[in-house]
C-alpha cells in the first residue's frame, strides 16, 4: 500500500521543493463541456473543432458555467497547515486529509527559504525587501519546529493521546490531503489564488495546478491567456 504523503507520478514541486501538488484523477474533457452545453439538442461529439472552440469561449465569456462542472479533477496536496487553512476556505471542493488523530508517522515541517517584511499599507500583505537579514530568524524557525516535534514525541512517549499531543505542532507542519473540484469552481480558485493579492505560498500551488491541467483543457487555458492571465 502506497503512503499518502508520497507524491503521485504526475506532480509539481513547490515551496523550494518542500511541498507538492499532484493530479490523481480527472473526469471529462473539453468535449464533455461542449456536449453538456448542447445536450438539449440531443447531439454528442467526441472531438473539438474550431466552431466548438468559439462556443467554449462564448460559454466562459457569458458565464454560462454549468457545462464546465462536468469536468472534475482530484489532486493530492502536501502543504503547510497555514496554506491548508486558506485552501479549505474554498468550500466548493471535497476534502479528505491525513489525520494526526490516527497516525504519528512522517511528520515534517516547512521552513521558508526566505522571509518577507510586512507591507505598511496593506495589512494582509507582505513585501520582498532587498538585503533583509533573515538567516538567524530562519534558524530560529527551524529550531522551533524541531522543539515542537520533540515535545510531541515526549508527550507520545508518556502515553498522551495523539489528538491532544498534536496541539503542540506548529502551523508550519506539513499536511497531505486530497481535494476534488469541478472545472468551474477550480477556475474561480485559480483566479483568486494566482493573484498578486494572494499569499505567495498558496499562489505557488495555483501556478502548479495550471501546469498540471493545461494539457487537458488547452482551449480553456488559451482563452484565459488571451485575456492576459498567466497560463
Amino acid at each position: 500500500m502506497q503512503r499518502l504523503n508520497v507524491p503521485p507520478t504526475n506532480h509539481v514541486k513547490v515551496l523550494d521543493g518542500q511541498g507538492w501538488v499532484g493530479l490523481i484523477d480527472h473526469l471529462g474533457t473539453e468535449a464533455s463541456i461542449l456536449n453538456a452545453a448542447r445536450v438539449s439538442f440531443g447531439k454528442l461529439k467526441d472531438s473539438v473543432d474550431e466552431k466548438d472552440v468559439k462556443l467554449l469561449e462564448y460559454l466562459i465569456e457569458n458565464r454560462h458555467t454549468s457545462p464546465l462542472e462536468h469536468v472534475v479533477f482530484t489532486f493530492s496536496v502536501q502543504c503547510p497547515l497555514f496554506v491548508r487553512g486558506q485552501w479549505h476556505r474554498h468550500r466548493t471542493w471535497s476534502y479528505n486529509e491525513i489525520s494526526r488523530r490516527y497516525t504519528e508517522i512522517d511528520i515534517g515541517f516547512f521552513t521558508p527559504p526566505s522571509l518577507r517584511a510586512q507591507a505598511e499599507v496593506n495589512r494582509q500583505a507582505s513585501i520582498e525587501v532587498e538585503g533583509f537579514d533573515d538567516k538567524k530568524m530562519l534558524e530560529k524557525i527551524s529550531e522551533h519546529n524541531n522543539q515542537g516535534l520533540a515535545l510531541y514525541n515526549e508527550l507520545m512517549a508518556a502515553g498522551v493521546c495523539r489528538e491532544q499531543a498534536r496541539g503542540v505542532l506548529s502551523q508550519n507542519m506539513m499536511v497531505t490531503f486530497w481535494g476534488t473540484v469541478d472545472l468551474n469552481n477550480l477556475l474561480h480558485f485559480l483566479e483568486l489564488r494566482d493573484s498578486e493579492h494572494a499569499q505567495s505560498e498558496i499562489r505557488e500551488y495555483a501556478v502548479a495546478i495550471k501546469k498540471l491541467i493545461k494539457p487537458l483543457i488547452p482551449n480553456v487555458a488559451n482563452y484565459f491567456a488571451s485575456k492576459g492571465q498567466s497560463w
